[in-house]
């Protein structure tokens, strides 16, 4: 007889909160896009930048087809997080961090998920010490999680080198993967007590965590949420981590 699939539980969200809140964490890592808020912003903030004429024509074309061999399958995951970060070499990092207010404030503030909103705000209150975790570039998550509270100084996020203020081309991180649990063991969270992801690419450091929270998980996450044994939450209103916020 064909073994049976174990369907992961999904909690409610009362059960959700509750779950975490009773691990009494010290330490929370947060993934952005697709966990706390609605979306893929980083992709949405590449596609508005290019509208507003942020970078040269000759660059969008780059980019663009860049994405596209990346859609394709021809160029991998960390390779394009770090090109959507190094196309904005030449500018003052001040003007994208004014840019990235602006999107954020018009794209990305409305589609958070409030029960997260709570969540976050119940362990700040509690004196746990929050992180954010991202391949999308460093300005829009810092924006993206003003809110809730989590300080720049534990972002770990796609980043690159800025000098005297200019934005270079040299690639400092780009989270994404097993690059996630690399950048956190850098700061030494080597076994975080809990970890908050939404897709496949969150997989590597929810499996370093003490208690693992899959949330709006993608199918390939909750396939390996069955395998595992893990619950999941989706929060109202999700609509997927691959939609893009204010972009095409």
């Amino acid at each position: 007889m064909p073994a049976t699939q174990i369907e992961p539980k999904e909690w409610t969200g009362e059960e959700f909160e509750r779950l975490v809140l009773e691990c009494k964490p010290k330490v929370a890592v947060f993934d952005c896009d697709g966990t706390l808020w609605g979306g893929d912003s980083g992709l949405g903030f590449m596609h508005w930048s290019l509208e507003k004429g942020l970078v040269s024509r000759s660059t969008s074309d780059w980019i663009d087809n860049r994405h596209r061999a990346y859609r394709a399958g021809d160029v991998s995951e960390v390779a394009i997080c770090g090109e959507m970060v190094q196309i904005y070499a030449g500018l003052r990092e001040q003007e994208l961090q004014a840019a990235a207010a602006r999107y954020v404030e018009k794209f990305v503030r409305g589609r958070v998920f409030q029960e997260m909103v709570s969540l976050v705000t119940a362990l700040r209150d509690a004196g746990v010490e929050l992180w954010a975790v991202s391949s999308t570039n460093r300005w829009v998550v810092a924006e993206g999680v003003r809110d809730f509270g989590i300080p720049e100084e534990r972002i770990l996020a796609a980043a690159v080198l800025v000098t005297a203020g200019m934005i270079t081309g040299q690639v400092l991180d780009v989270p994404t993967d097993e690059g996630k649990a690399a950048a956190l063991a850098r700061v030494g969270l080597t076994a975080p007590d809990a970890v908050f992801g939404n897709s496949i690419h969150d997989l590597a450091m929810l499996e370093t965590a003490r208690h693992p929270f899959p949330v709006n998980p993608s199918p390939a996450l909750l396939e390996t949420a069955a395998k595992k044994g893990w619950g999941y939450f989706i929060p109202r209103g999700a609509e997927g981590a691959q939609t893009v916020i204010g972009g095409e």
